[in-house]
């Protein structure tokens, strides 16, 4: 009786220890391979966070989406833009050499929520799409 129960403490114990790990050690993300939950406009996501916050945060919040839309600013050294006054936008790695100052784009990103005070959305993890 009292092997058992020192027998079934381990096994809990072994299993406890196999979920711990897994969690803290799981693997990141790849957002550039993951294919986008929704693809919209920046002026469209915005319209939707204006009519019910709350709604498109469920629908949008930590989920990888394609913007489309017009660059209306650029930080080349924080590797980040701003498409149509909206959506700011952090890349993975560099900016592409390609794009410039109201071009249209197609990003993919992961989008990581709205900021009322600046009326701007936010993504990170970013990369350029081919339209």
């Amino acid at each position: 009786m009292k092997k058992s129960r020192i027998a079934i403490f381990l096994i809990l114990i072994i299993i406890a220890g196999y979920l711990v790990y897994s969690y803290v050690y799981k693997s990141h993300r790849d957002i550039a391979s993951e294919k986008g939950s929704f693809t919209v406009t920046a002026d469209d996501i915005h319209k939707e966070f204006k009519a019910d916050e709350a709604k498109a945060n469920a629908k949008y919040l930590d989920k990888t989406i394609d913007v489309t839309g017009t660059i209306s600013s650029m930080d080349v050294a924080g590797n980040s833009l701003v498409i149509d006054e909206k959506m700011f936008a952090v890349f993975k790695d560099k900016l592409p050499q390609e794009i410039k100052l109201q071009s249209k784009v197609k990003i993919k990103g992961r989008f990581m929520g709205y900021d009322d005070l600046l009326e701007e959305m936010k993504m990170d993890q970013c990369v350029l799409e081919s339209e």
